[in-house]
């Protein structure tokens, strides 16, 4: 790949969204904003390689998507004003220059004219730049269906005339659920990439959220809960094999990022209103203890485990806990536990069989692990998890 084709990659991973927000805002039409941004994309991939890369290239690329929805608007007489789209900077060469607008077309995203099931999948494919197949098979959806109704959705937010800002009050709040499972996705996406560009943006945009939701305990809850996870992310992978949380290298794991998320489980929990993503992020908060403690603390982990099941219930969490129940009182209890999980989560779960294959380990049961790691290789979708179930499988051996 040459340069200008790589900065232009680059350009469209990290600043997709935040162009796309600061020309939608403006336009109040998501898709012609769409087209002018591809277009000037297009442009870059053209002129790039023969002017060379532009000192500023997301001010480069706002500045074409501009000049082309000024053109359409000469011609169709129907879009904004060339006063209305967004100014560039003074100093184009400034970093970060640009303003973020995303989170007001997130929150537009949310609006109660568009369909409640495509709240969260137009979030994640308008603004931050999902692929619609990898939306479509999170929602159990095809990937056709679903790109016509986003389609549909956003001529919904042009025709409806949805205003493009951040509401307040209890607007705000009805919204935020919606935004908060957004960034939660967005955030678990590609967790096992350690170079994950989508958990640091998951992760500033939380932080933003919990900025403009200061009081909201859930956005405290989820900033906290994404800088615990964040922060573990260089030793989740090593050589390409996933590492259990409690066989990581603490010595890897960020402690700017557990510090800040002390900070905002504190504060969510000054709020008395306890939820799903303050649970989980004081779950998180067990596990990166073991960096002062050297130890984990099962009993705690239980207790939130059980709350996390009344709260949000959940195949993950079921095995989970039934891990939990094996560290506490043994394999046997473990397997009893598991038992139970998959009567409600059914026999294809991969993580129920990980835990089944370790649990039976534990036990001596070589050939009974065997075949549950065997099985769990078979559901597995991620490489660095099938590596570390081979490996497992092969000490078994």
């Amino acid at each position: 790949m040459t340069d200008p084709a790589r900065a232009a990659e680059l350009a469209a991973r990290d600043s997709y969204g935040r162009l796309l927000a600061l020309l939608s805002v403006r336009t109040h039409d998501i898709a012609l904003a769409e087209d002018a941004l591809a277009d000037a994309f297009a442009k870059a991939l053209d002129h790039w390689p023969l002017h060379g890369i532009p000192d500023n290239p997301d001010a480069w690329l706002l500045t074409t998507a501009r000049n082309r929805l000024t053109d359409w608007q000469r011609k169709q007489l129907r879009f904004p004003s060339e006063s209305e789209i967004p100014d560039m900077p003074d100093d184009e060469h400034a970093e970060n220059s640009l303003p973020d607008q995303r989170l007001s077309l997130l929150l537009v995203c949310a609006h109660p004219a568009i369909a409640a099931d495509l709240h969260v999948p137009l979030m994640l494919q308008t603004v931050l730049g999902m692929e619609a197949r990898t939306i479509a098979r999170l929602f159990l959806i095809s990937p056709a269906a679903l790109a016509k109704r986003l389609v549909r959705a956003k001529a919904k937010v042009r025709d409806a005339g949805i205003p493009f800002q951040i509401p307040e009050g209890a607007v705000l709040e009805e919204r935020s659920s919606a935004l908060f499972e957004a960034l939660y996705a967005l955030h678990a996406h590609d967790w096992l990439d350690p170079a994950d560009t989508l958990g640091d943006e998951a992760f500033y945009l939380a932080d933003l959220s919990s900025r403009l939701m200061e009081d909201n305990a859930e956005a405290l809850g989820l900033a906290a809960l994404i800088a615990f996870s964040h922060a573990r992310a260089g030793a989740r992978t090593i050589d390409g094999v996933l590492v259990p949380t409690r066989e990581q290298d603490v010595s890897l794991w960020r402690d700017e990022l557990i510090a800040y998320g002390k900070r905002q489980l504190t504060r969510a929990y000054s709020k008395s209103m306890v939820g799903r993503f303050q649970i989980e992020a004081a779950i998180e908060s067990i596990h990166v203890a073991r960096k002062e403690t050297g130890q984990t603390d099962w009993q705690a982990l239980n207790k939130l485990y059980f709350a996390l099941q009344k709260v949000a219930p959940s195949a993950g969490g079921l095995v989970a806990q039934a891990v939990v129940t094996g560290r506490l009182h043994g394999p046997d209890a473990g397997l009893r536990a598991l038992d139970i999980a998959e009567a409600q989560a059914g026999t294809g779960f991969q993580p129920l069989w990980a835990a089944r294959a370790d649990l039976n380990a534990g036990l001596g049961n070589r050939e009974t692990a065997s075949r549950c790691y065997e099985k769990a290789i078979s559901l597995a979708t991620d490489l660095p998890t099938i590596n570390l179930l081979r490996a497992r499988l092969a000490e078994l051996a």
